[in-house]
C-alpha cells in the first residue's frame, strides 16, 4: 500500500500501481469525470500514470491553469497529426501550451499554409478527437529516438541534448511525438478547436536559424466556451488601447522619432498630469519627498548597482563624451540615482525613514518585435519611490505602501485583484544574496503586512528577486485578463553595493533596508491597461474633458460661452462644439469621444438659464434640464464616490 497526501492535507491509502484517476474515483464520480491532469510530488503526470511510492497528489480540471495547460498541449499533438496528414513531408519541431492556447512550429518545406486552409485542419482535428484516442507515454532509448527522427534535424537536435533513460514519446491514434508528458486522458475531451493565426518563427528563437511556420490554435471542452472566447477577443479589439488612443487623441508614434518612443498629445499629456498630481497629493500626505534625477548617468553608476550587468549588453549603448574614456548610459532604472541622493549626507536613525519619490523616465532597448503600443516601449516613466528605513520600521512602512496602492486601485476602478508574495526557493539558497536572518525578517514582514491588511494573497516560492522578496498586485480587468499592476519590493542588495548607512542608537553605523514601490508601474503601461479596462470611459475625475456644450444653432453660441465660463468657475473641464453640423451629428461625435456629459443649449435653456444634460451611453433615456449649479453638484458627487481623500 502507498500513502497519498491530498491538497487538503488528508492522507489516503491505495494499492501500489493505482493511478490519479483511481484516486479521483475514490473521492467522487463527479470529480473523476472532470479530472484531466495531475501532479505528483510537484511533477506533471498523466491521469493513468501508476503511483508506486508515497507522495503528494494534485488533481487538475479544466478550471485549473495546469489543467488548461495539459488540455492545450494535448490538442497541439492532435493538430500536429492533422498537419502531417494534410501536408505530407513536413517536419514537426515543438508544440507547447501557452497562456491562451498553444502553437506548433513546423517546417513546411516548399508547402504553404494559408488562412483558407484553417477550416480543413480544424475539421480534421475534431474528427480525430471524436475517435477518443488515449494519450499514452512510453520510454524510448536515445539510439532508437535518433534513428526514428533521423530525417528530422530539429527533433534530433533536441534528442542529442537529452540523457539516455529520460526520453519519452507520447502516442495517440497512429501518431507519436517526442514529449515529456502532461496530457489529458483522451482526445474525446476536445470538443472545439480553432486555428487563430500563423506566423514566422526562427528555430529555437535564433534569427541565425531557419525560419519555421508557427501555427497558433486554441481549444475548449465545450463549443460555447470557444464562442465566448471569440466574442471576448472581438471586445478586446474594440478596447485595444492603440485604437482608442488614436480615436481619443491621447498619444501617437512616429518612425522619425523612433520605435517604442510615444508622443503624448495635449489630451494625453493632460491625462498623465492628472494621474501624476493625484499620486503626488497622496504621496505628500504619506511623507514622501519629491526628487528629480537626470536621464543619463555615468556607466560606473550602473556597474555599481548591477544594472549594467543585467541590461548593458541588450540595451542602449554607452554615450561617449569628448573626454577620454568617459561614458554615460541612458538611465535604465531610477534606484541607483536615489541611492546617491540618500548618500548625499550622513543620517541618524532619528531621521529615518526617508521616502524619495520621482516620476522618472527610463530607457531600455526592447527588441522591435516585442514592442506593443504603450505596454512595451523603449522609453517610459515610472512612478518610482524608494524608502530607506531601519529594519524595525520595515513592517509599518510596508503596510503604508499597501494602503497607498489600494487607494490608487480604488480611485481608478480596479476592484478585482489578488496579491502574490514572492519568497525564496529554500532548496536553492545560492540564488540569493544577503543573510538568512534578513531574508526571514523581510519575508515575514511582507506576509504579516498582507495578512494584517486582509489581502487575498498567495505565496509563491522561488519567485523572489535575487536581492529580496516582493509583493505584486495581480489585477483583473473588465475582460477578465490578469495584469501585474503595482509592486512593492524589499531590497538589501543596493544598500550594500552603495555602502548606505545610518548611525543607530548604539552610535554605530548600520545598513538601512530599502523598499522599492510603484503603484502605477509605468505611466505608459498603466494608461494602456486603464484604457482597455474602461474602454476609454475613464473615471469622471480623470477625463480629459468632462462635458461638451452643444448649441442648437449659431443664435445660442453666446449663451454657450457663458455656460463654459460658469463651468470653469466650478472647475469643470468643458469645451464648446461650435461646428456647423446638426445636433445629431455633434451628439454622435461626442459619443465616440467618450464625453461623459453633453450639455445641449437652445432657446428654452437660454430663457431659463439652464442646460439640457445628456449622459454618455444613455441614448433613449431622455435628457434632464438643470441649472449650472445643479449640474456642478451632480459632477462633484460622482467624483466624490470614486476619488476618496487619501488618509494616512
Amino acid at each position: 500500500m502507498i500513502k497519498i497526501t491530498l491538497p487538503d492535507g488528508s492522507i489516503k491509502e491505495f494499492a501500489s500501481g493505482s493511478s490519479p484517476m483511481d484516486v479521483a474515483k475514490s473521492i467522487s464520480e463527479g470529480l473523476a469525470r472532470n479530472v484531466i491532469s495531475a501532479a505528483f510530488n510537484g511533477n506533471t503526470i498523466e491521469t493513468a500514470t501508476p503511483l508506486t511510492t508515497d507522495g503528494s497528489l494534485i488533481l487538475y480540471t479544466w478550471n485549473d491553469a495546469a489543467g488548461k495547460k495539459a488540455f492545450w498541449h494535448s490538442t497541439s499533438h492532435v493538430m500536429a497529426q492533422a498537419l502531417e496528414e494534410l501536408y505530407p513531408g513536413i517536419k514537426l519541431t515543438l508544440g507547447p501550451a501557452i497562456e491562451n492556447g498553444f502553437y506548433y512550429d513546423v517546417d513546411f518545406g516548399e508547402q504553404k499554409i494559408v488562412e483558407a486552409d484553417f477550416k480543413k485542419i480544424e475539421d480534421r482535428v475534431l474528427e480525430i478527437s471524436r475517435e477518443k484516442h488515449e494519450f499514452k507515454m512510453r520510454p524510448v532509448s536515445k539510439a532508437e529516438a535518433l534513428e526514428i527522427y533521423k530525417n528530422n534535424e530539429y527533433k534530433t537536435e533536441l534528442i542529442s541534448n537529452l540523457e539516455d533513460g529520460t526520453i519519452t514519446f507520447c502516442d495517440h491514434s497512429n501518431f507519436f511525438d517526442l514529449c515529456r508528458g502532461g496530457h489529458i486522458p483522451n482526445t474525446g475531451i476536445i470538443k472545439a478547436m480553432k486555428i487563430m493565426s500563423v506566423a514566422g518563427a526562427y528555430w529555437r528563437g535564433d534569427e541565425k536559424n531557419k525560419q519555421l511556420t508557427r501555427v497558433y490554435g486554441i481549444s475548449f471542452p465545450k463549443q460555447k466556451d470557444l464562442t465566448d472566447y471569440l466574442e471576448l477577443l472581438e471586445e478586446a479589439k474594440r478596447r485595444d488601447h492603440r485604437k482608442l488612443g488614436k480615436e481619443l487623441e491621447l498619444f501617437a508614434f512616429s518612425q522619425k522619432v523612433g520605435q517604442g518612443l510615444p508622443l503624448w498629445l495635449p489630451k494625453g499629456a493632460a491625462l498623465r498630469d492628472r494621474l501624476e498630481q493625484f499620486l503626488k497629493r497622496a504621496q505628500k500626505k504619506a511623507g514622501y519627498e519629491q526628487v528629480v534625477t537626470p536621464h543619463i548617468g555615468q556607466k560606473d553608476l550602473y556597474v555599481t548597482s548591477g544594472h549594467y550587468a543585467k541590461y548593458g549588453a541588450d540595451s542602449f549603448q554607452p554615450i561617449h563624451t569628448p573626454a577620454e574614456g568617459e561614458e554615460f548610459l541612458l538611465k535604465p532604472m531610477n534606484c541607483p540615482h536615489h541611492c546617491e541622493i540618500y548618500n548625499n549626507k550622513p543620517w541618524s536613525y532619528k531621521d529615518l525613514p526617508k521616502r524619495y519619490a520621482e516620476f522618472g523616465t527610463v530607457y531600455r532597448y526592447e527588441q522591435s518585435g516585442e514592442l506593443h503600443g504603450l505596454t512595451r516601449v523603449r522609453g517610459f516613466t515610472q512612478d518610482d519611490a524608494h524608502i530607506f528605513c531601519t529594519p524595525d520600521q520595515l513592517d509599518s512602512e510596508f503596510k503604508k505602501v499597501i494602503d497607498l496602492v489600494l487607494y490608487v486601485f480604488g480611485s481608478l476602478g480596479f476592484e478585482n485583484f489578488t496579491a502574490q508574495v514572492s519568497v525564496r526557493d529554500l532548496d536553492n539558497p545560492d540564488k540569493y544574496i544577503g543573510s538568512v536572518e534578513n531574508w526571514e525578517k523581510a519575508e515575514n514582514a511582507i506576509i504579516s503586512a498582507a495578512r494584517d491588511k486582509g489581502l487575498n494573497y498567495v505565496i509563491e516560492s522561488g519567485e523572489a528577486a535575487f536581492y529580496g522578496p516582493k509583493l505584486d498586485f495581480m489585477v483583473k480587468d473588465a475582460l477578465g485578463r490578469q495584469w501585474q499592476l503595482g509592486t512593492i519590493q524589499v531590497e538589501y542588495n543596493l544598500p550594500e553595493r552603495f555602502d548606505l548607512t545610518y548611525k543607530g542608537a548604539d552610535d554605530k553605523l548600520h545598513r538601512p533596508v530599502m523598499i522599492h514601490r510603484a503603484p502605477f508601474g509605468s505611466m505608459e503601461r498603466f494608461i494602456a491597461i486603464l484604457l482597455e479596462h474602461t474602454a476609454g470611459n475613464f473615471p469622471l475625475w480623470l477625463m480629459p474633458e468632462q462635458a461638451i456644450i452643444l448649441s442648437l444653432s449659431e443664435k445660442y453660441e453666446n449663451y454657450a460661452k457663458k455656460v463654459l465660463e460658469l463651468l470653469e468657475i466650478h472647475e469643470i473641464r468643458a469645451l464648446i462644439d461650435n461646428r456647423n453640423e446638426t445636433i445629431g451629428k455633434k451628439i454622435r461625435d461626442a459619443e465616440v469621444q467618450k464625453m461623459p456629459f453633453m450639455l445641449i443649449v437652445g432657446e428654452e435653456e437660454e430663457k431659463n438659464g439652464t442646460i439640457s444634460v445628456r449622459r454618455h451611453g444613455q441614448e433613449g433615456k431622455g435628457n434632464i434640464s438643470v441649472t449650472i449649479e445643479e449640474f456642478a453638484k451632480i459632477v462633484n458627487e460622482e467624483i466624490a464616490k470614486t476619488l476618496k481623500t487619501f488618509e494616512v
